[in-house]
């Protein structure tokens, strides 16, 4: 049946996923960061499957490639985080090393995007 809604393209699910993996890892931060680096962290993985969400139905492709663009820099903004966390000790190498990866893949799925509108 193809792409219908953005809940069909494997980039926003897996930004999904993606989201559910920081909440669970800025869970154990620690009590003084609620409100710092993890809220910051929430923040950046949310906008990602948000902005691959927004303006899906217009179909205008120039406009979609600006919501792209700002998901993307959320990624990257991201990874930032991550390695913050883990200078911090909140996150061991091998959880950077997860998220990073899966930083990774979903900015080269959305460059892809990107090319293809």
């Amino acid at each position: 049946m193809g792409i219908q809604t953005y809940r069909d393209l494997d980039i926003w699910k897996r930004a999904v996923e993606l989201v559910t993996q920081i909440y669970e890892v800025t869970k154990r931060f620690p009590r003084e960061e609620l409100y710092g680096l993890a809220s910051q962290m929430r923040r950046a993985a949310i906008s990602i499957p948000s902005n691959v969400a927004e303006d899906f139905r217009r179909l205008h492709n120039k406009e979609y490639k600006q919501f792209l663009y700002v998901s993307s820099g959320s990624c990257g903004e991201l990874e930032t985080q991550v390695t913050i966390a883990r200078n911090l000790s909140y996150i061991d190498e091998a959880q950077e090393q997860a998220l990073l990866e899966k930083l990774d893949h979903i900015g080269r799925m959305m460059t892809n995007l990107i090319k293809k509108l």
